[in-house]
């Protein structure tokens, strides 16, 4: 099992370009299902079957798992044994007829423009922290790109002359996102002075870092958000992908095309955006007040 889990990394790594965080997260669901598999006493895939898979998302079902990890899982399963089912070390797949759980919609939770405005005058803007962490705010906010993508953000990635940042997608897949004055303002002050502070004997590119000089990390970032949204008066949780989804449906509730906010968010399908078509109440009701003839 471990040479065949070996092989489907380097698939992962080499025909499907995938990036590090998607790598994770399928040896993250192999390796739940191989204890399970052991724990029934199999210790090859080809000795798996639909009953064995069915017996596996019993559990997953019994241990409360949201639908979308389950889905999560048996689609990462599902490649897998698509994979060794192409190479010929297994003559079945048994999570093909695995069916997924249907997910349940729900609106992308963003933040009010107000709701902004406290968490950007959190920082003490004469810090060197102070001056990342507005950064990383107005960079999140203005751009809305993935955490993933800020943590691999290097200082050459950063065009002020035609106001653009160069992102490395999903995929390795690379777009340039415009960047507003807000953001370069705070970018030129951190650059200039706060990163310089942090950087100490360190040498690497990286656009962001931890107090220590080293490059943020994913969880340092989220950390950073939660430290800032306690300094306000503001109740709910935040999270980086919340600024993703605050940008898009802020976009599009002041009339951008969907298309253009796809090309924004690096989305390889339309469909992906179209969550955010929603609108806000205060907008639903400006429209409203607006358009309908006895409002």
């Amino acid at each position: 099992m471990e040479e065949h889990i070996r092989l489907f990394i380097e698939y992962l790594q080499i025909e499907k370009n995938s990036s590090s965080h998607t790598i994770l997260n399928y040896q993250k669901d192999i390796e739940d299902f191989v204890d399970f598999t052991k724990q029934q006493g199999l210790d090859q895939f080809a000795a798996v079957s639909y009953v064995h898979v069915r017996h596996y998302l019993t559990i997953l079902h019994e241990k409360e798992y949201a639908r979308k990890t389950v889905a999560r899982k048996i689609s990462s399963l599902r490649s897998l044994y698509r994979f060794l089912l192409r190479e010929e070390f297994v003559s079945e797949n048994p999570f093909q007829m695995a069916s997924l759980p249907r997910k349940t919609e729900r609106l992308p939770k963003f933040f009010y423009q107000e709701e902004l405005e406290e968490l950007f005058k959190v920082s003490d803007l004469t810090t060197p922290l102070g001056q990342r962490n507005q950064t990383l705010l107005e960079i999140l906010y203005g751009t809305g790109i993935r955490v993933s993508e800020l943590c691999q953000l290097t200082v050459k990635d950063i065009d002020t002359n035609i106001e653009t940042i160069l992102v490395q997608g999903k995929g390795r897949k690379e777009r340039y996102v415009p960047i507003g004055s807000y953001a370069l303002e705070s970018l030129n002050r951190y650059l200039n002075d706060g990163r310089k502070k942090l950087m100490k004997t360190h040498s690497h590119d990286k656009l962001f870092v931890n107090y220590r000089g080293e490059p943020l990390s994913h969880k340092g970032v989220r950390k950073i958000l939660q430290k800032m949204i306690k300094s306000t008066s503001l109740t709910m949780k935040i999270t980086p992908h919340m600024m993703r989804h605050t940008f898009a449906t802020h976009l599009l509730n002041e009339g951008a095309d969907l298309r253009a906010v796809q090309e924004l968010l690096g989305h390889a399908q339309l469909s992906s955006t179209q969550i955010y078509t929603h609108v806000t109440k205060d907008r639903l009701q400006e429209l409203y007040r607006s358009y309908h003839p006895r409002a």
